[in-house]
C-alpha cells in the first residue's frame, strides 16, 4: 500500500518522498487511517515495524488542520508523546523533524540528563509536540512550566517497557493533568495481561492491532548459543567471535552497568574499539556515544537493556548477548538491533548452565529454533539440558552405598530392608537384652539425667531452708573469731 493512499497534505508526502518512503508497513496500514479518524489504538509490533511513523504521520495531518495557538504561560503542546528512554524520545523527535521538514511544527523533547534552563528555554515558544520521559516531565509539572490540559493527542510508547521500569505510577499523575477529552494511542511490544489492565485505564473503546506474529523472529537473523562454564570462558569465546572476518559493528548487550563498564575497558586493553552505554552517563556522554557509533567511530558498544529499544543503525551484523535477559521479550527487543533492513544478521549468546533453562523459554516464546555450537575454549557441554550438581555428603552415601552393593553381588534394587537379626550379626553386642542395661527401656523410655539447671535449683532450695539455722548456731566473721580466741 502506498503513502499516496492516505491523502496526507502536500508537506508531509514531500518529506515521505524525501525519506525514500515507498510502501506502508502492515502496523501503518492499519494504524494511520484509525488515527486520523480519531479513534483510540492499542498496537502491538515488534520493533523495526515502522511504529514511530504509524503514529507522527496521521498526528502531523491532524495537527496541521487546527488553527495554531500561542499560550504566553504554562505551555501546553497539542500532542504529547510518552517515552521510557532518552534514547528512544531522541530518536522520536529525530523521526518527527524529518516528516516535519517542510512544516512550521515546533518539536521539543524533554529528557533527563539535560539542563532545566535549556529545557525551559525550549519551551518559551510554542510547542507542537512534546516528546519525553516520564520522570523529567512530572518534575517539569511540579515546577509549573508546562500545562498538560490542552492537549489534543497523548501517545505511550514501548508500554510494555514502561511496565517493566516502573513508570505505571508516574503516566497516571500525567494522565490525571491531562484534558479528559483527548485521543490515547498505546503502542508496545508484547502484549499480557498486565498490559491489557493499563489499557483499560487509559483508553476508551480501543480498536486493537496485532502484527507482531510475523516479526516475531527475524529469518535474516542467525540465533547462537555457546555453553560456557564461567565468566574467563565467557571472555575466551567473546574475543573468538569479535575477531570473525564477517563483524562489521557488534552491540554487546550484559547484566549490570558496572559489567558493561568492566567488560567495555578490557576490550579496550586488547585494541577492541569499544565503549559503554548505560543510564548513569548524561544524555550528553550518550548522544555522543550513539552518534560515534552511527559514525562506525565506535565498532563495539557494550550496553544494558536501557539501550535496546533507542538504538537504530544499519550496520550492525552482530548482537551478543553475555548476559541473558530476564525476560524472552527482551531478547527479542535485543537481537531486533541487527538484521535491519533486509540484512543478515547474527544474535549470539554466552550461556552458563544456570542460563540454559531461559534459552528453552525463549525459543518457546519465540517458535524459533536456537544452534547450540561447542567452543573449544569451553568446558561446558553442548546440550540444552541442565544437570543438577548434588552436595558432597549426597554423593559420598551413593558411592558408598554401590560399593557396599557391589561387594554383596547384589544390585540396588535386590537390596532388602535390614532387620534386628542382620543388625545383630553386625553387632553381637547389641544381642544383650537392652533392659538389663535399662530397667526402664521396656516402657519405651529411659530414665534421663537430671539437667544442670535442675541441680542447681534444689541446692538453692537446700541452701534456703538451712539458711535460718545455719545463722544462729554457726559464728562467722572476724570478730566471732576474736571472741573465741
Amino acid at each position: 500500500m502506498s503513502f499516496d493512499a492516505f491523502g496526507f497534505i502536500p508537506p508531509i508526502n514531500k518529506a515521505i518522498q524525501r525519506i525514500n518512503y515507498v510502501t506502508a508497513t502492515p502496523i501503518q496500514q492499519q494504524c494511520i487511517p484509525l488515527v486520523l479518524e480519531g479513534k483510540d489504538v492499542l498496537a502491538s509490533a515488534q520493533t523495526g515495524t515502522g511504529k514511530t511513523a504509524a503514529f507522527s504521520l496521521p498526528l502531523l495531518e491532524l495537527v496541521s488542520r487546527k488553527p495554531t495557538s500561542k499560550h504566553k504561560r504554562n505551555i501546553s503542546p497539542n500532542v504529547l508523546i510518552l517515552s521510557p528512554t532518552r534514547e528512544l524520545a531522541t530518536q522520536i523527535d529525530q523521526e518527527l523533524k524529518r516528516f516535519s521538514h517542510f512544516m512550521e511544527i515546533n518539536v521539543v523533547t524533554v529528557v533527563g540528563g539535560v539542563s532545566y534552563k535549556i529545557q525551559n528555554k525550549l519551551l518559551k515558544s510554542n510547542v507542537h509536540f512534546l516528546v519525553a520521559t516520564p520522570g523529567r516531565l512530572m518534575d517539569m509539572v511540579k515546577q509549573k512550566k508546562i500545562n498538560l490540559k490542552h492537549i489534543e493527542a497523548l501517545v505511550i510508547d514501548e508500554a510494555d517497557r514502561m511496565l517493566d521500569m516502573g513508570f505505571i505510577p508516574d503516566i497516571k499523575k500525567i494522565f490525571e493533568t491531562t484534558a479528559p477529552e483527548k485521543q490515547v494511542l498505546m503502542f508496545t511490544a508484547t502484549m499480557n495481561k498486565s498490559i491489557e489492565k493499563i489499557a483499560q485505564q487509559f483508553l476508551k473503546n480501543p480498536i486493537r492491532i496485532a502484527v507482531e506474529q510475523e516479526n516475531k523472529s527475524n529469518k535474516n537473523i542467525h540465533q547462537i548459543a555457546y555453553p560456557v562454564a564461567d565468566y574467563n570462558q565467557k571472555k575466551l569465546v567473546l574475543v573468538d567471535i569479535l575477531n570473525e572476518p564477517d563483524l562489521n559493528q557488534a552491540i554487546i548487550f550484559t547484566a549490570t552497568k558496572r559489567e558493561a563498564d568492566k567488560l567495555s575497558d578490557e576490550l579496550y586493553l586488547m585494541n577492541h574499539r569499544s565503549k559503554t552505554l548505560h543510564g548513569d552517563m548524561s544524555q550528553r556522554e550518550r548522544t555522543r556515544t550513539i552518534t560515534r557509533f552511527k559514525n562506525n567511530e565506535i565498532q563495539i558498544l557494550v550496553a544494558t537493556d536501557v539501550a535496546a529499544r533507542g538504538i537504530d543503525v544499519n550496520d550492525i551484523t552482530h548482537v551478543i548477548n553475555f548476559d541473558l535477559p530476564r525476560q524472552p521479550e527482551d531478547y527479542i527487543h535485543r537481537i531486533g538491533r541487527t538484521g535491519r533492513a533486509d540484512r543478515k544478521g547474527k544474535a549470539i549468546s554466552l550461556i552458563t548452565d544456570k542460563e540454559k533453562f531461559m534459552v528453552q523459554k525463549i525459543e518457546r516464546y519465540a517458535s524459533v529454533k536456537i544452534e547450540i555450537i561447542k567452543s573449544p575454549h569451553s568446558t561446558s557441554k553442548a546440550t540444552l539440558i541442565h544437570e543438577k550438581k548434588e552436595s558432597g555428603f549426597k554423593s559420598k552415601r551413593r558411592s558408598a552405598g554401590r560399593s557396599s552393593n557391589n561387594s554383596s553381588g547384589k544390585s540396588f534394587a535386590q537390596r532388602k530392608p535390614s532387620t534386628r537379626a542382620d543388625f545383630t550379626k553386625r553387632n553381637p553386642e547389641a544381642s544383650v537384652d537392652s533392659t538389663k542395661r535399662n530397667p526402664k527401656a521396656s516402657f519405651g523410655f529411659a530414665k534421663k539425667k537430671p539437667s544442670a539447671n535442675a541441680n542447681f535449683a534444689k541446692k538453692r532450695i537446700a541452701r534456703n531452708t538451712t539458711r535460718p539455722t545455719e545463722k544462729k548456731n554457726k559464728p562467722h566473721g572476724r570478730s566471732s573469731q576474736m571472741m573465741a580466741a
